[in-house]
């Protein structure tokens, strides 16, 4: 029996790792085996060229790479991961829990082009990456949907005020408004199950989000995984 493989998705800040953790440690609690994976994996040498990228090597502003070329960035560096750390655990029937995948290019990278080309983009990824490379397409996709603005106020909190510790997308609040629309376009055409973070005005807590993802989750492997 092959794994399950659940993907965490949003924009910056919007919780994907706390929620990934929060995750797994259900997941282990229940007896569940489980692995938590983060893309990119800037801890091995197959992200070289995102870290390269999103130091603004290439150019200053994320457009200076196109869609295609920066995709292209992240796909290997999850192939890699993929073969060398958990295509095993994956084939072995593992619920793999992923902080971003294929998903964050469909979010950030479709940003660079014409929304005309938005539906062809993301073909040619679909294909590219779950088809050509063969990676595993996820079993469900959650997006934590939360406004540009909130996003912003998280990352600033996360570095404690100092904007020199953002990245090449993070720091480009016009691109970060513009890659909203296309979470909510790709999370509509790609059947994304959408998480609210917000509840009217209020920021909903950690707690509250986790017990609706686990809710979700446990619909979702039973009865392979009986929780």
């Amino acid at each position: 029996m092959r794994g399950k493989l659940i993907v965490i998705e949003g924009l910056d800040g919007s919780g994907k790792a706390t929620q990934t953790e929060l995750l797994e440690e259900y997941l282990l609690r229940a007896g569940m085996p489980v692995k938590r994976l983060s893309f990119p994996d800037y801890a091995h040498p197959s992200s070289v060229l995102v870290q390269m990228y999103l130091k603004g090597e290439f150019g200053n502003h994320p457009e200076d790479v196109n869609a295609y070329g920066a995709s292209s960035f992240y796909a290997v560096d999850r192939y890699a991961s993929y073969l060398k750390f958990w295509k095993k655990d994956y084939e072995a029937g593992c619920i793999l829990l992923a902080d971003r995948y294929t998903t964050s290019n469909a979010i950030y990278q479709m940003t660079k082009l014409p929304q005309s080309q938005w539906y062809e983009y993301l073909d040619w990824l679909q294909d590219y990456e779950y088809g050509r490379l063969g990676l595993p397409q996820p079993d469900i996709t959650f997006y934590l949907d939360v406004s540009p603005e909130i996003s912003q106020q998280l990352i600033t909190r996360r570095y404690h005020g100092d904007e020199s510790k953002k990245d090449l997308h993070e720091r480009n609040r016009e691109f970060l408004q513009q890659c909203h629309l296309t979470a909510r376009f790709s999370a509509q055409k790609l059947e994304w199950s959408c998480i609210p973070c917000m509840a009217g005005t209020r920021l909903r807590s950690i707690q509250e989000i986790h017990d609706e993802l686990t809710g979700k989750i446990r619909e979702m492997i039973q009865p392979d995984y009986p929780l």
